[in-house]
C-alpha cells in the first residue's frame, strides 16, 4: 500500500488513530442504536397512551353530540410535543377533524386504509407507514356500535434532535481522545523509533558489507526488549562472522582438494550438465575447464561413454544411492590409444531429502590395465623364455650326437660325391642350429658383472634370430661394423637392446625395404671428451609421426595392439641409461596428418655408449640395489 507510512513511528501513529476511528465509530453507532430503539419503546408507548387517551375523549363527546369537543380534543392532542397529526376518521375512514390544517387535505393514504380491517376493538394498532412514519389507530365505539377511528402520527424531530446531540458529544469526545492519543505515541514512539532505526541502519550496513565489522557492535541505547534485541544482533553478527571465517577456510580447503586431488571430479545436474569440474577431469577429457560448465556428457565425451556416464547419473537421481567402480573404456588422445576410467558416482545434497547434483569421481586406470596387460604377456615372455631355454639346453645333447654322427658318416663310409655333399649340408645346418641355441641361452643367462665384448659377433648373432623374417620380407641388411671393434659392457644387456630395435624395425618394414646396422667409435654428443661406441639401426619402414615418437619410450606405450606389451623401447632405455648412454631417434612418417605421402620415408635410432672399464666398480652395487644412473635421451 503506497499510502501507508514506512516509518514504524508514523505507522504505530496512523494505526492508532485508525484503530481509534473506528472504535469511537462503532460507541457511536451502537450508541445510536440503543437510542433509537428507546425513541421507538417511547413512541409506541407514547402513542398508545394517547391514541387511547383521545378515542375515549371523542367517544364521550359523540356520545353526548358535542362535535366542538371533539375538535377540540383532536386539536389538543395534535398540539402535544411528539404528536405529529391527529385525525379523526368515520368508520369509512373518511377524515372528520383534524388538529392542524383543512381536513380535506388530510384524507388518509391507501397504506392507512389497509390497517383499517385490521383494527380491533379496544386495542390500538402500531404500524410503520413508508418513509419510516410511526403510526397508531383505534376504534371509536358507543354504545358497541362503531363510530370511526382515532389517528395519531409520532413527531420524530425531538428524537432527530437528540440523536444529533448524543453524536455532535461523541464526536467532541472521539476528537479530545485521538489528540491525546498522538501525543503519547509521539512521545512512545521516541523511545522506540531510535534503537529500531540504530538497528535498521546494522542491517542496512551488513546487507550492503557482508565482510565488514567496522559498524559493530551496535550502541545499546535503551534497557528494553529492543535493547535486548540490539544485543543479540550484536551477538548474532559476531557469530556470524566467526561462521563465515570458519566457511572461508572450509571453502578454500575444499577448493585445494578439488584442485589437487589426484583423481577427476566432476558434478552434474539432472539435465547431465556440468557445474564444477577440476583439472585432472579436464585432462582426462582432453577439454579446457571453462568449457565444461554447462555444457552436458554427450557435448563432451564420445557418445559410448556419454551414454554409461548418463546411465550412472541417472541411477543416483533416481534411487539415491552411489554407484562405485563403473569401468569405462574409449580411445582417444594423441596418439590415439584405448583407455580405461574407474567411475564412481554419488549424491550431493544441498537439503537433506532432496538430492541437487551428482558428483563423478574418475580414475585413469589406462596405465594399470595395461601394466597387468603387460605383465601378463611379460610373463608369458618369460615361461617362453624359461622354456626355451631348457629346450636349447636339452637340444644341445641331440645335437651333439648328430654331430658325430654326421662326422663319422663322412669320414668312415664310403659315399657318392653326391651324398657327401648332403651330408655337409646336414652338418651346415646343424652348427646353425647350435649357434641359434647357444644364442637363446646368452639372452637368458646374463652375466652379472660387465665384461668387453665383440660387438661384430654380438651384433650377428642378433641379426641371425631374425634372419627367417628378413628372409620373408625380402629385406636388405647392410651391416657397416668392424670386426674387431669391442666394448666394456653386459653383453646380454646391450643384445637385449638391439634386439628390440630389429625387431621393431623389422615389424615397421615392407617387402622389398632396407634395414642398416652401423657401428663405429665415436665421441659422445654432448661430452665430446667421453669416447665410446655409436650404433645406428635404419630402416625404410612406416615411419612414426610426430606425437608416438614422443611416448615411444614410455612404460606400456605401443602401437602394435595385441602384439605388443610398451615394454621394449622401455627396457632398453633403461639399459642404456644403466651403462650412462644416450640414445635419440629420427623418423619420417610415409603419410603425415597433412594426407600428404613421403618420398623418404622411416626411423633411425642412434644409441652412444661408453667404452669405459671403470663401469664395472659402480656396476655391482647399482644392479644389487636396482639404482640407475640418470641420463638424457
Amino acid at each position: 500500500m503506497r499510502w501507508w507510512p514506512r516509518s514504524i513511528r508514523w505507522q504505530m501513529l496512523a494505526g492508532l488513530v485508525l484503530l481509534e476511528i473506528l472504535s469511537i465509530g462503532l460507541f457511536a453507532a451502537l450508541l445510536t442504536e440503543q437510542q433509537m430503539h428507546r425513541v421507538q419503546v417511547r413512541a409506541q408507548y407514547w402513542l398508545s397512551y394517547e391514541t387511547a387517551s383521545l378515542a375515549a375523549q371523542v367517544a364521550e363527546a359523540l356520545e353526548e353530540q358535542r362535535p366542538a369537543w371533539v375538535s377540540s380534543s383532536v386539536k389538543s392532542t395534535g398540539a402535544a410535543p411528539n404528536i405529529a397529526l391527529a385525525r379523526v376518521t368515520d368508520a369509512g375512514g373518511n377524515v372528520l377533524f383534524v388538529s392542524s390544517g383543512d381536513a380535506a387535505q388530510a384524507e388518509l393514504e391507501p397504506d392507512e386504509r389497509a390497517q383499517i380491517p385490521l383494527v380491533v376493538r379496544n386495542s390500538t394498532r402500531l404500524f410503520t407507514l413508508p418513509g419510516n412514519h410511526w403510526e397508531a389507530v383505534r376504534p371509536i365505539y358507543t354504545s358497541n356500535q362503531l363510530r370511526g377511528y382515532v389517528w395519531l402520527e409520532f413527531d420524530k424531530s425531538a428524537a432527530h434532535e437528540q440523536l444529533a446531540a448524543i453524536q455532535r458529544d461523541t464526536l467532541v469526545f472521539g476528537l479530545i481522545w485521538i489528540v491525546a492519543s498522538v501525543v503519547l505515541v509521539l512521545l512512545m514512539a521516541r523511545s522506540i523509533a531510535q534503537p529500531l532505526a540504530i538497528l535498521h541502519r546494522g542491517t542496512r550496513d551488513l546487507m550492503n558489507s557482508p565482510q565488514g565489522t567496522a559498524s559493530f557492535p551496535l550502541p545499546v541505547a535503551v534497557h528494553n526488549e529492543i535493547g535486548d534485541l540490539i544485543d543479540t544482533f550484536n551477538r548474532m553478527v559476531a557469530s556470524l562472522a566467526e561462521q563465515r571465517a570458519g566457511l572461508n577456510d572450509t571453502l578454500s580447503l575444499l577448493d585445494s582438494m578439488l584442485a589437487n586431488a589426484p583423481i577427476g571430479l566432476a558434478f552434474v545436474d539432472r539435465s547431465y550438465r556440468f557445474v564444477r569440474v577440476n583439472q585432472i577431469f579436464a585432462d582426462l577429457t582432453g577439454v579446457a575447464i571453462s568449457r565444461h560448465l554447462g555444457r552436458t556428457l554427450a557435448d563432451l565425451l564420445p557418445a559410448s561413454v556419454a551414454g554409461e556416464m548418463e546411465t550412472a547419473v541417472e541411477q543416483v537421481f533416481l534411487h539415491d544411492e552411489p554407484v562405485r567402480s563403473l569401468e569405462i573404456s574409449g580411445e582417444g588422445g594423441k596418439p590415439r590409444q584405448p583407455w580405461t576410467w574407474l567411475i564412481s558416482t554419488y549424491p550431493v545434497r544441498t537439503t537433506p531429502p532432496q538430492v541437487r547434483w551428482a558428483g563423478i569421481i574418475a580414475l585413469d586406470s589406462s596405465e594399470r590395465k595395461r601394466g597387468e596387460e603387460a605383465l601378463r604377456r611379460s610373463e608369458k615372455l618369460a615361461v617362453t623364455g624359461r622354456l626355451a631355454a631348457s629346450i636349447a639346453h636339452e637340444i644341445n645333447n641331440p645335437l651333439e650326437a648328430i654331430t658325430n654322427l654326421l662326422f663319422l658318416l663322412r669320414n668312415f663310409s664310403d659315399l657318392p660325391e653326391a651324398a657327401q655333399q648332403y651330408v655337409s649340408m646336414a652338418e651346415h645346418e646343424v652348427r646353425r642350429i647350435a649357434e641359434i641355441t647357444q644364442q637363446t641361452l646368452r639372452f637368458y643367462r646374463q652375466p652379472t658383472q660387465p665384461a668387453r665384448a665383440t660387438l661384430a659377433e654380438l651384433l650377428d648373432s642378433v641379426l641371425s634370430l631374425y634372419l627367417g623374417r628378413i628372409n620373408s620380407l625380402d629385406l636388405r641388411v647392410e651391416r657397416d661394423y668392424e670386426p674387431d671393434l669391442t666394448l666394456f659392457c653386459f653383453a646380454g644387456e646391450i643384445r637385449q637392446v638391439f634386439a628390440n630395435l630389429f625387431g621393431n624395425a623389422i615389424d615397421a618394414s615392407s617387402a622389398g625395404g632396407r634395414l642398416l646396422v652401423r657401428a663405429r667409435r665415436s665421441r659422445d654428443w654432448k661430452n665430446p671428451a667421453q669416447t665410446g661406441i655409436r650404433f645406428a639401426v635404419a630402416d625404410t619402414g612406416a615411419g612414426m609421426e610426430p606425437e608416438v615418437r614422443e611416448h615411444i619410450f614410455e612404460a606400456f606405450f605401443t602401437t602394435k595392439e595385441v602384439t605388443g606389451t610398451g615394454l621394449g623401447l622401455w627396457v632398453s632405455h633403461e639399459i642404456i641409461l644403466k651403462h650412462h648412454g644416450l640414445i635419440r631417434v629420427r623418423s619420417r612418417a610415409a603419410a603425415p596428418p597433412n594426407g600428404a605421402v613421403q618420398t623418404a620415408f622411416g626411423t633411425v635410432f642412434e644409441v652412444f655408449i661408453p667404452d669405459d672399464p671403470s663401469f664395472a666398480k659402480e656396476a655391482a652395487p647399482a644392479a644389487d640395489n636396482g639404482d640407475s644412473s640418470p641420463a638424457t635421451a
